[in-house]
């Protein structure tokens, strides 16, 4: 087993520390086994760890797998742009890095300004009543929306609504890995969101790129318009610029890197 391998912990969608989202950056020789790669992740404690590996195959840069404390997961957008985040900041000549997933398709991350744009599979909604997750989050749900692959979308009235609202998480716990996004107008932004997981170990994820890969074709048609930009109300908060391009979402976002060392294996 390899004795170390780097650790990079980016603030991803966030212009300053402590702010936006943190993933763990860990880039590989080669794929550990998957009982090593969720137990690195468990011990990180993350919302999310990314693993990367160079892909032999010519098709991508990189191979990239996500790893919440608790599972793996199909998509994740934060630690994705985070991961563009570290490989280009290690290569200023390149303006760009592609990722091969084994769940979302080929993900880009391109330098944009100060930032980066990301751009991840556009995933629509269909309409669903969906009672018990909105018993369980909370407030006055107007609508429900779900996408297969466990994405649920509860519409309610205002920012403030979404700010006050205070899930059950013991029972959101026991739905399954569901990615649950509360979501509204905004106030200072066109759209304002929270986003729940604790089926997948995350009680509120603090900005969620995946969740912005389902709400924007959502947005887009509700808005009537492909640009909006977006503000997750967690306690950490986090801005992104979206905008749905076809069948893909690209989203905008700075990063910070707070940690640049070494995780131990034995």
């Amino acid at each position: 087993m390899t004795a170390s391998v780097r650790f990079v912990q980016v603030d991803a969608f966030a212009d300053r520390p402590f702010a936006g989202n943190p993933a763990a950056v860990m880039p590989l020789d080669s794929w550990l086994p998957d009982a090593t790669l969720q137990a690195i992740a468990a011990e990180n404690n993350l919302s999310e760890t990314a693993f990367l590996v160079a892909d032999a195959s010519g098709a991508s840069d990189y191979e990239l797998r996500w790893f919440t404390p608790a599972v793996e997961v199909a998509l994740c957008g934060h630690a994705t742009l985070a991961s563009g985040h570290v490989l280009l900041g290690d290569a200023p000549d390149r303006d760009a890095v592609r990722f091969a997933t084994r769940q979302a398709g080929m993900l880009e991350v391109r330098r944009a300004g100060t930032g980066y744009t990301l751009e991840l599979p556009a995933w629509p909604t269909a309409p669903r009543a969906l009672p018990e997750l909105a018993a369980l989050v909370g407030g006055d749900c107007l609508e429900t929306h779900w996408r297969d692959g466990g994405y649920a979308i509860l519409l309610y009235g205002s920012a403030r609504e979404i700010r006050a609202l205070a899930p059950d998480f013991v029972g959101l716990r026991t739905t399954g890995n569901i990615l649950v996004i509360a979501t509204a107008p905004g106030d200072d932004t066109d759209v304002v969101s929270r986003v729940f997981a604790p089926g997948a170990g995350i009680d509120e994820d603090p900005v969620t790129g995946s969740a912005h890969a389902v709400i924007a074709p959502y947005w887009a048609e509700r808005l009537g318009r492909p640009s909006f930009t977006a503000f997750q109300a967690s306690a950490r908060g986090g801005r992104l610029d979206c905008r749905l391009a076809g069948d893909r979402v690209v989203l905008g976002g700075q990063c910070v890197t707070v940690i640049d060392g070494m995780f131990a294996l034995r």
